[in-house]
């Protein structure tokens, strides 16, 4: 291409997205090279070499050779283990769609550009929505299961640190109840999804489960690390780690289910900080009433 027209700011921006280009090739190609379904594999192949093909496209301007940022490809090949090839592959995508916005300046440098770049969107996002992932058939499942835990643990927690007022007893009592409510949703989630007529009610209610248990081990932590007498400390903690985990969900819920992440981390923070606090309260009115003094 002739770059004579071209400015250097243009020619650097171009450069940028053809290596976000080459480097995303890569990453899927790693992806496609792991996954055991044929079609997912064929479909992660197919946009591996779409993602090439694209960084020819930008290599026709820039007349570079371009190599592949080593460190975000193992970067995201850690995140695709952990949460799954989707919510990589659309966090990726959110990252190219932003650049190709970020490039409507240079329409007038370049005037084929629009074209081009409506033309990949479209294709890949097709792509992508063939894509079958299994563990995104149990999100609502996951839901579920941090939900209730986030309710209903942090509001017994949050009672119980001002009635026990002792670390210790206070994540042995949360641990106990934590296991006990994994348990009972567990097996909830099961009867309810085989009344449904799902197949699959096992794995739903081990979904719901698991993530249930990983909840409560969250939420428990901070009581066995602090001192016994810094269940303030702990508390505040709890709270802290609850915030956190609702935005990590409700992030990869977002991304993966291209939903919005605002309203609902918003609704679910309101909801549990609300049992929090109310449960705290009761705490303290119950140690008054009965007069609970823990030694």
């Amino acid at each position: 291409m002739n770059q004579t027209n071209i400015s250097p700011e243009a020619l650097k921006a171009i450069a940028e997205f053809q290596k976000i280009e080459i480097t995303s090739a890569k990453i899927y190609a790693s992806f496609a090279k792991r996954q055991k379904d044929e079609h997912n594999r064929k479909v992660l192949e197919k946009i591996a070499a779409d993602e090439a093909q694209h960084a020819q496209i930008w290599k026709q301007y820039t007349n570079k050779e371009v190599k592949p940022c080593k460190l975000k490809v193992i970067f995201f090949r850690f995140l695709e283990m952990i949460l799954g090839y989707t919510f990589v592959i659309k966090l990726l995508e959110t990252g190219e769609y932003d650049g190709i916005a970020g490039m409507e300046k240079l329409k007038k440098e370049i005037p084929e550009i629009a074209t081009i770049i409506k033309d990949e969107e479209k294709h890949e996002r097709e792509l992508i929505d063939m894509l079958d992932e299994e563990r995104l058939n149990y999100v609502g499942a996951m839901v579920l299961g941090l939900n209730d835990a986030l309710v209903e643990l942090t509001g017994t927690i949050a009672g119980l640190t001002f009635v026990l007022a002792n670390t210790t007893l206070i994540a042995m009592a949360g641990t106990i109840t934590g296991i006990a409510a994994t348990l009972s949703m567990a097996a909830s989630n099961y009867l309810a999804e085989r009344a449904d007529g799902n197949p699959k009610a096992l794995k739903a209610s081990v979904y719901t489960g698991f993530t249930y248990l990983l909840t409560v081990v969250f939420l428990v932590l901070p009581y066995l690390i602090f001192p016994e007498n810094m269940f303030i400390g702990a508390l505040v903690t709890m709270i802290a780690i609850v915030v956190a985990l609702i935005a990590v969900f409700n992030f990869y819920i977002a991304v993966v289910k291209s939903e919005s992440f605002w309203r609902k981390f918003a609704e679910m923070s309101l909801i549990s900080l609300s049992v929090a606090l109310i449960s705290f309260v009761i705490g303290w009115l119950a140690k008054l009433c009965f007069g609970i003094d823990v030694a």
